[in-house]
């Protein structure tokens, strides 16, 4: 009976998401490492995501309270163009591919999204954005996977894609040992004023 409860808390962030033909091409690059570094914890290509504001653990009963004022912020945009570019590691185990096109309009995005978040009440940690695709984490103790990855796409560059959705997103972190899992809260198309009710 418990397992039908549902949780008190929900792991939420906001996020683009880059489209299927770009993570493809991501993923082709990165095909050979899968098979080197089968050690390394490899995220779900279906889940890669370019978090805008990290919200962490909020009350189940606050997340329908960020639907409207996020609506209503995607449909006041417009899409603009991003791009995948190079690699990187952070702590020398998180591999992550970066970003690059439009930044300026990405940090107006964020910041933006930041503000209305605040503005409904939400505190989070707000860390300066670093825009990227987070790819995989390599095991405990193993310092040199992700570096090794990471210089071997270092010069990759995937053709430009138009952000076109903004993202309300939960996870299951932390709440089983398996794989980290996101599904879409809501999402809403950038400069569509249709939306404002999803």
């Amino acid at each position: 009976m418990n397992d039908q409860t549902p949780p008190a808390t929900v792991r939420v962030f906001i996020a683009l998401a880059p489209p299927d033909h770009a993570k493809e091409e991501l993923a082709r690059e990165l095909r050979p490492a899968y098979g080197t570094h089968p050690h390394m914890r490899w995220n779900r290509i279906e889940d890669w995501h370019i978090t805008l504001a990290f919200l962490g653990e909020l009350p189940a009963e606050t997340v329908p309270l960020l639907r409207p004022p996020l609506a209503g912020l995607a449909a006041d945009r417009r899409p603009f163009c991003l791009a995948l570019r190079g690699s990187g590691t952070f702590d020398g185990r998180v591999l992550w591919s970066g970003i690059d096109g439009d930044l300026d309009e990405l940090h107006m995005l964020a910041a933006d999204v930041r503000t209305t978040v605040k503005n409904c009440g939400v505190a989070f940690e707000d860390r300066p954005l670093r825009p990227h695709l987070t790819l995989a984490r390599a095991r405990r103790g193993d310092r040199s996977s992700a570096e090794e990855i990471a210089e071997g796409f270092a010069g990759f560059t995937g053709r430009g894609w138009p952000a076109e959705r903004l993202h309300l997103v939960g996870s299951n972190a932390g709440r089983s040992r398996g794989p980290i899992h996101y599904r879409d809260i809501a999402a809403w198309a950038l400069g569509d004023p249709g939306t404002t009710g999803s």
